[in-house]
Formats: structure tokens, C-alpha cells, sequence
């Protein structure tokens, strides 16, 4: 089991980025969650088998149709709690 977070910069709010990839991360059996970032980045976290994290994280990459990503930010991360599902979560406040 893997644990990954990405930041994808580009067009991604308003293009169903977050709702596809919840959809393609349940295809895939991966746990964790997405959201809309107040900078118009959109972070999600993978956790789940090596071979379907990396297949999110590839799907990040380009993810839907009408998205045009730029930059995807990629980080290994430790897993203390175990996930179960996939949800789209809310947009944070913007901390400034």
C-alpha cells in the first residue's frame, strides 16, 4: 500500500476534475479524497496498491477532457489512518 498527494495546476476547477477523478479512483479501488483549492489548484490523495496509485497519479496527469493541466506536484506520504472510499471534500478557507 501507497499513500500519494498531488497538486494539479492548470484549467482544473469547473471542468469536473473532481467529481471524474473520484469516479476514476473507485474504478480503480483507490481510498482517499479531492478537492478545489482556494488558488484554483485542485489536491487529491491517493491511497491504495502501488499499480493503481501510479494509475491515478497518470490520470492527474491529463485528467478530464475539458481540463488543461499544467503542472501535477507529486509527494509520497506515511499513512497513519486507513481510508475507506472516495470523497470529493469541500474547498478549504483560504488561510490568508
Amino acid at each position: 500500500m501507497v499513500r500519494k498527494r498531488v497538486i494539479v495546476s492548470g484549467t482544473v476547477q469547473g471542468v469536473f476534475f473532481r467529481d471524474t477523478c473520484r469516479r476514476e479512483a473507485l474504478a480503480q479501488g483507490v481510498s482517499g479524497w479531492v478537492r478545489n483549492l482556494p488558488d484554483g489548484d485542485v489536491e487529491a490523495l491517493f491511497d491504495g496498491g502501488e499499480g493503481a496509485v501510479e494509475a491515478m497519479v497518470r490520470w492527474a496527469r491529463t485528467g478530464p477532457p475539458a481540463a488543461d493541466v499544467r503542472a501535477v506536484e507529486v509527494r509520497e506520504e506515511a499513512a497513519p489512518e486507513e481510508l475507506r472510499g472516495f470523497e470529493v471534500r469541500p474547498t478549504p478557507r483560504d488561510a490568508a
